[in-house]
């Protein structure tokens, strides 16, 4: 039985400090040495996600921006992706205008990531985030409202209050075209509202890493509302103890918390040669 083990990042491996243990990283690495097919599932972009993961072995295809994008886990380079057509994303505009925000819009132009941001009003959870990414090359903060859809759109973001944001979901939720994601920051008050193509998920994106890898079943773990589709087509799917009830409702079983290397431990205990 050839198994893949995939791992979601935040709550998930990495621990309330937004990094993976030294406990952890030696286990994994060891097990992945002895023939473990392992890797990891997330919403953060590689610019995100590689500074947060330093140590850790990817000699395995990356599932990035919640399945948007299966990137090589060493150069880079894209794999697989999936964006939004034209239509998608004037829908997307109208609905956004119509309540008067302006989304954080991810698009590849000329090949390159872009994060493009109406310099304009910010909300307080978006300056957190703009906080962390001093040096991010993706960031393209603008006045001109025309730019902000440019390029092949891929992840639209809005960061703020529910009582904000709640509408916006509510009106996109029901369109057959987009995997959105609404819930609050891990560690914040803040809330994301996240939308993707309809072919974008943590789901589809691991059913297709499974076919490539030539793979028996997924094993995976999780612990936040987005980590729901992976759990829904994984063979097992494990809920760490600081996960929502939610998910923890559809796991397998729970285990130890991210702070304890829960998935660290289950894997050491677990996986067979």
């Amino acid at each position: 039985m050839k198994t893949l083990y995939i791992s979601d990042l935040d709550g998930t491996l990495l621990n309330s400090q937004g990094k993976i243990s030294n406990y952890s990283i030696e286990i994994i690495n060891h097990l992945i040495e002895q023939g473990m097919i392992f890797t990891y599932a997330t919403a953060r972009s590689l610019v995100s996600a590689t500074p947060v993961t330093k140590g850790l072995t990817k000699n395995l295809p990356l599932i990035i921006y919640n399945g948007t994008f299966i990137v090589n886990g060493q150069s880079g380079k894209i794999i697989h992706k999936s964006v939004f057509n034209h239509l998608q994303v004037e829908i997307d505009k109208q609905i956004m205008e119509s309540n008067g925000l302006k989304p954080m819009v991810y698009a590849l132009i000329n090949d390159k990531e872009r994060v493009t941001i109406i310099n304009k009003d910010l909300h307080v959870g978006i300056k957190h985030y703009l906080s962390n990414r001093q040096d991010d090359y993706r960031i393209n903060l603008t006045l001109d409202e025309n730019s902000l859809y440019q390029g092949e759109v891929f992840y639209f973001t809005v960061i703020g209050d529910y009582k904000d944001l709640q509408p916006v979901y509510g009106a996109l939720k029901d369109y057959s075209d987009y995997n959105i994601t609404f819930q609050q920051e891990i560690y914040r008050k803040e809330y994301w509202l996240e939308i993707m193509p309809k072919t974008a998920s943590k789901a589809s994106a691991i059913l297709k890493l499974k076919e490539l890898l030539d793979c028996d079943e997924v094993v995976s773990f999780g612990d936040a509302v987005n980590d729901l589709p992976m759990f829904k087509i994984s063979d097992k799917c494990y809920a760490m103890a600081n996960a929502v009830e939610q998910l923890k409702q559809q796991a397998t079983a729970v285990i130890e918390s991210n702070d304890d290397d829960g998935v660290a431990h289950w894997l050491n205990n677990h996986f067979i040669k």
